[in-house]
């Protein structure tokens, strides 16, 4: 029992010494008392006063840890929950502390204290919450995660990913640069890490984005040959990601971005010369050695798209004088390079076409003659100072550059050709010792000879030539550069069978070994494209259109490189279906003109055997089988730099081809060709547009939209179809766009509130009134389906115009398509619309005679519609016209239908005839039928 004393004895002395204000005398006695005690509830209650001495210390982890002991013995203990409340509030761990002191005031709810407590604790982690959600506090939490080098790397991807998000909305942009988030972007920049780069130049653009004084405040803070030097790096995602910063900078400090921010604007000073630097900068990153082929690739972008003049009409084109004069060399520098040289600029494969594209830009936005002789001095200035008698590899510089002039502005180029010296030193080139100047002059040869009378000119000098090194050369990368040379020369005379520059036979033989090249996986994708240009100057002759579609592994193999980063192939890929599926443009050639041009001895052109229709079709079957839709898909989301407007318009022709035969529109749908379409339909040349909008109509007039065009995307093909309803375009297109606007009207009223807000109404109602039977009828069913719309009930509601006696005279029309489009077109405006029943009367003498007409028609659909109008009219609330209807034939009609027996395929028609029968009976027009006693 003294030992048992013991703990007690410490336990009481302790809290003497509590009392006293001994603090540490009294958590040594509890000490000791805790080490000799074994009894539960005694133990738990040294423990709850040792918390209140750990409390008085401050010592407030202590204080809680003693505190959660007692309260483990006995989970009720008031005091020891205080107490752990009163440790964890220090702790800053409001929400543990804010369930201790519920538990308390629940066991003592009339406690001041605990109330009092309770209430302070919910303030406070209320303002805890809505500062540590706050923008500032998120602001710096993903900066001290980003610069932590301790923190997991999933935390930092997601704090980078949250900081990107967060830029892109004003209040987020804002925060981050008003809180000192240029300097900590900078630091991230200065990590070299790839994601922490991409994350500071991504957050940077969603700052740039619309903010005139921002933009402007990000390029003197960060400067402009930083962000250079970032885009210059060998890493296409940062590279692609500091040119969407350049554009947004662009577009802010140019207005490109329309969003207006009040003052802030008024801050800004003239822009000017901030974008003259910026244009500066990328002239030099163009032609500069310390600048990867990515970021080479993304300054020729940023100039491709933010020199030229967007619009003609603009009269400044001053930026693209000013980069001819600072930079046209430079860009010619780049369309020089031969990669196989040493100490060349780094360069991707896209990067001399892109230049060739920025070249034809600047060309094509020039406005005078004296404009262009400057541009063509310079390029010639250029060719002219690069050629050196005693230096072979600035010749073929020279040569490389006139091949990038051909591929561009293919005038400037073909000029410069026809200088003396140029041809011959090509033909030089073809016969030098060296591999990669027969391969610089070939590739010329093939570019200039695009004249019929350039092409006219090589072949009489320089077929031979070709030929020669095809046989002796061994080096694939000639052989196949040689052969395509042939191939072009030997497609010379186009589709025209009379004019084959070959003997018979030949072109087959070229292209079979075309495609034994495209086929060979082993060869660099570089220089199986050669075989696919081949390809696409002799799929031009039907016979090797045959061949090729029924080459299954060559297709294939194709499709594979149009699918792959190397987006140069795109246009040869393009010519090569266009040619296989025979879309390009033939003019339709009158029979007397042939008999006359044959009759003076004029030369005619001659269609292939292989050409007809039956053939087409065959090769259709062939491609769509070979999977020809899901490169189609891939191609069209190529960058719109290198996917130019000529290729945007072959595309649309392709699917335009494809989607001719009715079965073959859901193989399209199933492939993604219906979204695929829609990006060719509102961008590109005016006919490419119209060709991808026909082809949309073709699938939307047969497929369900839903389908074909899922989501939000379905609303995206309105515009497209609308701009078919033109008079210049031909009656199959009207016919077609009318066909699928029946068909989207009739899904949903956003579908039809979008269709009117394209002003496609005023369209239909003009093609209503058409001769051709067909597109009267598709315009009528158009309009049948759009009636639901209140606008367009409105419009019948207008006095002062003819539709609603057109509706009405249609309804007796001999095309039963048509009955029953304008029936049902009635049926649901009198029925929307009751003071269209009495007007219905009023536009023409013999309603009368037609709504009995319709109420007999032997079709019972026309005869159900004709019979919801008759009630319709009865249930318009007017008497006169309802007695008018009763007092007539119609009575008659409806008492015949009436009586009839149930018959399952009549059953809707005599149903709606008793329900106007029904109808006349309330009216008291009528009495109920009863039978003698």
């Amino acid at each position: 029992m003294g030992e048992m004393a013991d703990p007690i004895q410490f336990k009481d002395e302790g809290n003497k010494h509590f009392q006293a204000g001994e603090v540490d005398k009294a958590i040594e006695c509890y000490t000791k008392a805790i080490k000799l005690c074994t009894d539960k509830k005694v133990l738990a209650v040294v423990y709850r006063n040792r918390s209140a001495c750990f409390l008085k210390k401050e010592s407030y982890t202590n204080a809680a840890s003693d505190a959660s002991k007692a309260i483990d013995v006995d989970a009720a203990d008031v005091k020891a929950l205080f107490r752990r409340c009163q440790a964890l509030e220090k702790l800053g761990k409001l929400d543990m502390a804010f369930k201790d002191v519920q538990r308390c005031s629940t066991i003592e709810p009339k406690n001041k204290t605990f109330l009092e407590t309770l209430r302070r604790l919910g303030a406070e982690i209320q303002a805890k919450l809505k500062t540590s959600f706050s923008t500032d506090s998120r602001v710096q939490n993903m900066f001290d995660i980003l610069l932590d080098e301790e923190m997991d790397k999933d935390k930092k991807e997601m704090a980078a990913n949250n900081l990107v998000v967060l830029a892109r909305e004003e209040a987020g942009a804002e925060r981050i640069f008003q809180n000192n988030g240029v300097p900590l972007l900078l630091d991230l920049l200065e990590t070299g890490k790839v994601e922490m780069v991409l994350a500071a130049i991504r957050t940077f653009a969603g700052m740039c984005t619309g903010h005139k004084a921002r933009a402007m405040a990000i390029i003197h803070l960060v400067g402009i040959d930083k962000l250079c030097s970032i885009m210059a790096v060998d890493n296409e995602d940062i590279a692609l990601a500091t040119c969407d910063l350049f554009q947004c900078i662009n577009d802010s400090l140019t207005g490109g971005d329309r969003r207006i921010y009040g003052k802030e604007e008024a801050l800004v000073l003239d822009a000017s010369k901030d974008l003259k630097s910026i244009l500066m900068a990328l002239l030099e990153m163009v032609a500069s050695k310390k600048v990867s082929g990515h970021g080479r690739d993304q300054a020729l972008n940023l100039l491709t798209r933010n020199v030229p003049r967007k619009d003609k009409k603009d009269p400044d084109h001053s930026k693209s004088l000013f980069t001819i004069d600072h930079g046209l060399k430079k860009i010619l520098k780049v369309c020089g390079q031969i990669p196989d040289l040493p100490d060349q600029l780094p360069m991707t494969e896209n990067t001399q076409l892109i230049a060739s594209v920025l070249l034809d830009k600047l060309w094509d936005d020039l406005r005078c003659d004296p404009e262009r002789d400057n541009y063509r001095e310079v390029c010639d200035e250029y060719i002219k100072g690069k050629f050196d008698p005693n230096d072979m590899d600035r010749n073929i510089h020279a040569i490389n550059a006139l091949s990038g002039l051909l591929q561009g502005p293919f005038e400037v180029g073909n000029q410069l050709v026809g200088r003396q010296g140029i041809m011959e030193m090509m033909v030089a080139l073809c016969g030098s010792e060296r591999e990669v100047d027969q391969m610089v002059a070939v590739e010329a040869l093939i570019h200039s000879s695009t004249k019929m009378s350039r092409a006219s000119f090589i072949i009489t000098n320089g077929v031979s030539l070709l030929k020669d090194i095809y046989k002796k050369t061994k080096n694939d990368k000639i052989k196949i550069r040689a052969l395509v040379g042939l191939c072009k020369l030997g497609s010379a005379g186009g589709d025209d069978y009379s004019m084959r520059q070959f003997a018979e036979g030949s072109t087959e033989k070229l292209a079979k070994q075309c495609r034994k090249w495209l086929c060979n996986s082993a060869m660099d994708t570089r220089t199986r494209k050669w075989a696919i240009e081949g390809l696409a100057y002799l799929t031009q002759d039907a016979d090797v259109k045959d061949d090729f579609v029924e080459d299954d592994p060559a297709m294939k193999a194709m499709f594979d490189l149009a699918k792959s980063k190397d987006k140069t192939i795109l246009y040869a890929v393009a010519c090569t279906l266009v040619n296989c599926t025979n879309s390009y443009e033939k003019k339709d050639i009158m029979p007397e003109l042939v008999q006359l041009a044959k009759f003076s001895k004029q030369h005619v052109p001659e269609q292939h055997p292989k050409d007809k229709k039956d053939f087409i079709q065959k090769r259709v079957k062939r491609m769509l089988k070979g999977g020809v839709i899901s490169a189609l898909t891939v191609m069209v989301k190529a960058d719109n730099l290198l996917l130019t407007d000529q290729t945007k318009e072959m595309l649309a022709r392709v699917f335009l081809a494809l989607a001719d035969d009715p079965k073959d529109r859901g193989t399209i749908c199933a492939h993604g060709g219906g979204k695929a379409l829609i990006p060719l339909a509102l961008e590109g040349s005016a006919i490419g547009k119209i060709r991808a909008a026909h082809a949309l109509a073709k699938i939307a007039a047969v497929s369900n939209p839903e389908i074909a065009f899922p989501g939000e995307r379905i609303y995206e093909v309105v515009r497209p179809l609308v701009s078919l309803l033109h008079p210049e375009r031909d009656g199959v297109q009207n016919y077609e766009a009318l066909l699928s606007l029946t068909n989207l009207a009739g899904l949903n009223d956003k579908l039809r509130v979008k269709i009117l807000k394209e002003k496609a109404l005023p369209e239909i109602e003009q093609y209503m009134f058409e001769d051709h039977d067909h597109i009267r009828q598709a315009a009528t069913e158009c309009m049948c389906n759009l009636v639901t719309c209140k606008e367009v009930q409105d419009r019948y509601l207008e006095d002062g115009n003819d539709r609603l006696k057109l509706l009405v005279l249609m309804c007796v029309e001999d095309n039963e398509k048509l009955q029953r489009a304008a029936a049902g077109g009635l049926a649901m405006l009198t029925a929307a619309q009751k003071k269209l029943c009495t007007k219905m009367t009023l536009v023409t003498l013999q309603w009368m005679e037609i709504l009995q007409r319709l109420i007999l028609h032997d079709q019972p659909q026309i005869q159900h519609r004709g019979l919801v109008i008759v009630y319709n009219m009865l249930n318009s609330d007017d008497n006169e016209l309802a007695k008018k209807l009763m007092e007539s034939e119609i009575l008659e009609i409806l008492t015949v239908i009436g009586k009839a027996m149930d018959n399952p395929k009549r059953q809707i028609v005599i149903d709606v005839a008793r329900t106007c029968l029904v109808k006349a009976m309330d009216l008291g027009l009528i009495k109920p039928f009863t039978t003698p006693s």
